[in-house]
């Protein structure tokens, strides 16, 4: 492939995991405009996003025993086109129930998508330049949370709910279009995919998972997933409701938060590559645990709202930097991808369960009916507070807690097995 079409890709499946995670991060912190318009219980919201993230743990993981069968191109173009067309379904929502139908419609193929996408650089991209491509393509993330969350929630400001799903949809089909234009027929990969060669791969996953070096990595992104989605897909309720943050300041709140996560993160991981991923993580644990005891357990209202929300960023930022540069070390470069798709499947059904756990502890003062429309329509918005905010930020300290713990034993046994892999 030339050097043109090479960047072209890459531009390409950059775009395609820019609308993939756009899609999952823009739905939360509108939770309380589609509580208002659709009379959501504020309490239910994590549903809406915990729908999503189980879908994409289930069909990613199922996907890969079978994904490989198929030219990769149809693959990312149906994987994007049902992705688009479950957020517009979820712009059509009338109630609870159908916005997380199409949430666990858009997940189902939210999942492949990036599966499909990795797949595909690493197919095309040769090794030598392939961590720059990745790098690229994983920018989407960045350019996401800084520019795309804020955009989205601007977007229902100006218009309504609609607005964002209907976007980011017209964007999916975009994506589909581009994928389907500029991302080349792929089929080398199918004569290495005969029944004969696929029947040890169940074989090859359990013996990863026997690895107790393996089971305390996956345990680390599930601690750490289910301690910050039990809180995530409430912070644009509890900000409004219960801290009386104003709705149209809330597009800059979360561009602060992006923003200051983006410019951290290269420090940080300065931080974890000169004192190592148990100090980090100690440390962004117990800064975390201190944003959470200062802003959700008390909710010391002298502390500005925008100090405790970049606070919870920039300190789970520090401590998911050490998580995620750590638990890159534990698989060997021939088993890395089976061990990527079980932490990803991890990462995203923990998720989803912290956001069910949410939704089953927290009340809101009013009852469990939807915000009144005289609250919504008003210029200065007064949500319901939620009640139980402080339940759930105690059982995200608890879990992070245990989390430096096993870091501290991951740590050690990476340097134990790369110390008996030196000496032989």
């Amino acid at each position: 492939m030339s050097p043109d079409r090479e960047r072209r890709l890459i531009t390409v499946l950059a775009v395609v995991q820019f609308v993939n995670i756009l899609d999952f991060m823009m739905v939360m912190p509108l939770g309380p405009d589609l509580a208002c318009t659709l009379g959501i219980p504020l309490s239910r919201l994590g549903v809406i996003g915990g729908s999503y993230t189980a879908a994409a743990a289930i069909s990613g993981f199922v996907c890969a025993f079978f994904l490989d069968r198929f030219d990769r191109r149809p693959a990312l173009a149906l994987s994007l086109l049902g992705l688009a067309l479950g957020t517009i379904a979820g712009g059509l929502s009338t109630g609870l129930v159908s916005l997380v139908l199409s949430r666990v419609f858009a997940g189902a193929f939210g999942g492949p998508a990036t599966a499909i996408a990795m797949s595909i650089l690493a197919d095309v991209v040769p090794a030598e330049r392939r961590g720059r491509a990745l790098g690229t393509v994983m920018m989407a993330f960045a350019v996401a949370s800084v520019l795309g969350v804020p955009a989205g929630l601007e977007l229902a400001r100006i218009g309504s709910w609609h607005t964002p799903f209907f976007a980011v949809g017209a964007l999916g089909l975009l994506a589909t279009a581009l994928a389907y234009a500029f991302v080349p027929s792929l089929t080398g990969h199918l004569a290495r995919s005969t029944d004969a060669a696929r029947e040890p791969v169940l074989r090859e996953f359990a013996a990863i998972l026997q690895r107790p070096i393996t089971q305390l990595s996956l345990l680390a992104s599930a601690v750490s997933n289910f301690g910050l989605f039990i809180l995530i897909p409430n912070l644009a309720a509890f900000t409004q409701g219960n801290l009386g943050y104003p709705r149209e300041r809330l597009g800059l709140l979360y561009l602060a938060g992006g923003a200051a996560s983006f410019v951290t993160l290269r420090p940080f991981g300065r931080l974890v590559d000169r004192h190592g991923s148990f100090k980090i993580a100690l440390a962004g644990t117990l800064l975390t645990i201190v944003v959470l005891l200062a802003g959700f357990v008390f909710a010391w209202r002298w502390i500005p709202v925008p100090v405790i929300f970049l606070g919870f960023m920039l300190c789970n930022g520090l401590r998911n930097v050490s998580v995620q540069t750590l638990t890159t070390k534990v698989p060997t470069p021939e088993e890395r991808a089976r061990f990527m798709s079980l932490q990803s499947m991890t990462q995203h059904l923990f998720s989803a369960l912290g956001a069910f756990a949410s939704s089953q502890i927290l009340g809101q003062i009013g009852g469990e009916a939807g915000p009144s429309p005289a609250s919504c329509t008003a210029r200065t918005r007064v949500l319901p507070a939620l009640v139980g905010i402080e339940r759930i930020a105690w059982i995200s300290i608890a879990a992070m807690i245990v989390l430096p713990w096993i870091i501290l034993r991951i740590e050690r046994a990476v340097d134990a097995r790369d110390a008996a892999s030196d000496a032989s």
